[in-house]
């Protein structure tokens, strides 16, 4: 567990912040099963902590498209950080928006968007496609899959982040697919939390997506690209 960043939550200057987004989401769970962690601990360590732990990837200024937002993680916490970032939150559910467009209201972040779209329609329209500095997701889909969703969003020049578990081995089954998709490998960063393996997996977009891509149609999930 990186112990700078977790006192930054507890104690940091954005402590009010943290207790109040904490709030929001038992709160909102209630309602819109959000997640399956409810304690304080549990929240802090494995929701915010595990989100914020991937701030250096994200450049000053950056303007970033997240896919799937749910609980808005890793979102939500980066940009209680992270003024700076502008965020564009992808969710496909509308009670997961109501949410999510509460919680940056109720906590006052400018610069964060939400639209209650699917990934693979938000890919395809131009004002989205190959717009944005950085995308992001977290527990979404396996890599491969995630990949197809998410490249066609990053500029060339841009970056992927993908916040995953012990993904060994979906690196080695999404290798292609991050090839045809306009990837290429960059840093893969190992951790644990609480005992539990986690990944930060950056991938570098190097040429632009081919148009094809996201398929549509579930393709995406179910013969995803091997």
């Amino acid at each position: 567990m990186d112990t700078l960043f977790y006192e930054q939550l507890i104690n940091g200057e954005k402590k009010e912040q943290f207790e109040e987004l904490f709030s929001l989401l038992v709160e909102y769970n209630k309602r819109y099963n959000l997640t399956s962690i409810t304690d304080r601990d549990g929240v802090y360590a494995k929701h915010f902590l595990d989100s914020v732990v991937g701030e250096k990837y994200f450049d000053e200024g950056a303007k970033v498209c997240e896919v799937g937002s749910g609980g808005g993680f890793p979102s939500l916490p980066l940009k209680i950080l992270r003024d700076d970032l502008q965020f564009t939150l992808i969710e496909s559910t509308g009670k997961k928006c109501e949410y999510l467009k509460a919680a940056a209201s109720k906590l006052k972040l400018d610069g964060v968007e939400v639209k209650n779209i699917r990934a693979e329609e938000g890919a395809r329209d131009e004002s989205m496609r190959e717009r944005f500095d950085i995308c992001t997701a977290r527990a979404v889909a396996r890599l491969n899959t995630l990949c197809e969703y998410c490249l066609p969003f990053v500029r060339v020049g841009g970056r992927f982040v993908a916040y995953k578990g012990d993904a060994d081995e979906e690196l080695k089954e999404a290798q292609n697919a991050i090839k045809i998709l306009g990837g290429q490998l960059g840093t893969v960063e190992k951790f644990e939390i609480n005992g539990e393996k986690r990944s930060l997996i950056v991938i570098k977009k190097v040429s632009s997506t081919p148009a094809k891509y996201p398929r549509g149609r579930g393709l995406e999930r179910k013969k995803p690209i091997l």
